[in-house]
């Protein structure tokens, strides 16, 4: 699995920052970058992601820093 994700990794443009799993939960904790939500959403779509997925608990959040806050925040006005 982990040379099929550095794989699908690359083919979307995402790094995955962080993997830790949660013992006897079935839940794992990714962090990833990703560069657009889009592009995120077409790795979690790939065969092999979908396999791995459906054994854990998987929430989708995403999160921007400080900076690029501030930017959507000056926009909305």
């Amino acid at each position: 699995m982990a040379d099929q994700l550095e794989e699908l990794t690359m083919k979307h443009g995402v790094k995955l920052i962080g993997h830790w799993s949660v013992r006897f939960e079935h839940l794992t904790l990714r962090v990833y970058e990703a560069p657009s939500f889009e592009a995120f959403q077409e790795f979690t779509m790939e065969p092999e992601m979908r396999k791995w997925m459906k054994y854990t608990t998987t929430q989708v959040k995403m999160a921007m820093n400080f900076e690029e806050a501030m930017q959507l925040i000056q926009q909305a006005r």
